[in-house]
C-alpha cells in the first residue's frame, strides 16, 4: 500500500495543478479572492482549492490528495515539510458596523453584550478576556455556539451579538464599514497561518511562486488600528 501511495504521490506531483487544502473561514474571507488574482497573474499555475472544516487544522500528505495546505498551527511541523509563516492570528471582538457608529464601546456595554462563540468550547472569548485582563470584569457567557469562525462573524454582522474574530480576516470588512470593532484590543492566540508542503515535492518552482504571491498579498493588507496585547 505504501509503495502504491508513493507512486500516486509522484503522479500527483507531475500534474500541472497544485492541490491546496485550507480552512473554510480563511478560504471565504481571504484566500479565495487571492487565488483568483493569482490565476490571472499566472495562468499557467492552476490551483485547485479544497476548503475543509477542521476543528484542529491538519493535513496528511501521504494519504490525502493535496500538494500543499494552509494551516492554523503553532509552527511545529514534520521534518519532511517546508513551511512559511503567512500571518499571525490576532483575536478581537466584532459586531455590526451600525453598533459602533458612535465609536468604541464603554466597558458597561461590552459587559452587557450577548456573546457569540465561534468555537463550541468558547476558547476564543475565554482567551481574549484573560489576556486583556477583563476576565474578572466581564463574565464568560453561554451565548450562541458555532463551529466555525465565519458563522460567528456573520451573526455579529447581523446584529445578534458580539463575536470574536481574526483581525486580518475581517480587515477588509472593517475598513469598508461592513463590520465594527467595539473594543480595540487584539490578543495573539498563539497560532498562525502557515503555507506548508512536502520538501520532496517535485513542483517546487510552482510552490515557491504561490508562496511568494501569498506573502506579497499579506504585506499589502491594510489592517485597522488596534492595540495588540
Amino acid at each position: 500500500f505504501d509503495a502504491l501511495e508513493r507512486a500516486c504521490s509522484a503522479l500527483r506531483a507531475d500534474d500541472s495543478v497544485l492541490r491546496l487544502k485550507a480552512p473554510s473561514t480563511l478560504t471565504m474571507r481571504w484566500l479565495l479572492a487571492r487565488l483568483s488574482h493569482f490565476r490571472l497573474a499566472y495562468p499557467e499555475s492552476e490551483v485547485q482549492l479544497t476548503s475543509a472544516w477542521m476543528d484542529v487544522d491538519k493535513v496528511d500528505f501521504r494519504h490525502e490528495p493535496f500538494d500543499c495546505a494552509v494551516l492554523l498551527a503553532d509552527g511545529q511541523f514534520p521534518e519532511e515539510w517546508d513551511s512559511v509563516l503567512l500571518f499571525e492570528e490576532w483575536l478581537i471582538p466584532v459586531c455590526a458596523a451600525a453598533d459602533v457608529a458612535a465609536g468604541p464601546w464603554p466597558l458597561a456595554r461590552l459587559q452587557a453584550a450577548e456573546q457569540l462563540h465561534p468555537t463550541p468550547d468558547r476558547r476564543d472569548w475565554r482567551q481574549w478576556l484573560q489576556i486583556t485582563g477583563l476576565a474578572e470584569r466581564i463574565p464568560l457567557k453561554s451565548g450562541q455556539l458555532f463551529d466555525m469562525l465565519e458563522l460567528g462573524i456573520v451573526a455579529a454582522a447581523r446584529g445578534y451579538g458580539v463575536s470574536i474574530g481574526d483581525l486580518l480576516l475581517m480587515a477588509e470588512d472593517v475598513n469598508a464599514g461592513r463590520l465594527g470593532l467595539p473594543w480595540r484590543q487584539a490578543v495573539y492566540s498563539g497560532s498562525s497561518y502557515y503555507l506548508v508542503w512536502p520538501k520532496a515535492h517535485r513542483a517546487q518552482a510552482r510552490l515557491q511562486r504561490l508562496r511568494d504571491y501569498l506573502l506579497a498579498e499579506v504585506a499589502a493588507m491594510r489592517l485597522p488600528e488596534v492595540e495588540r496585547l
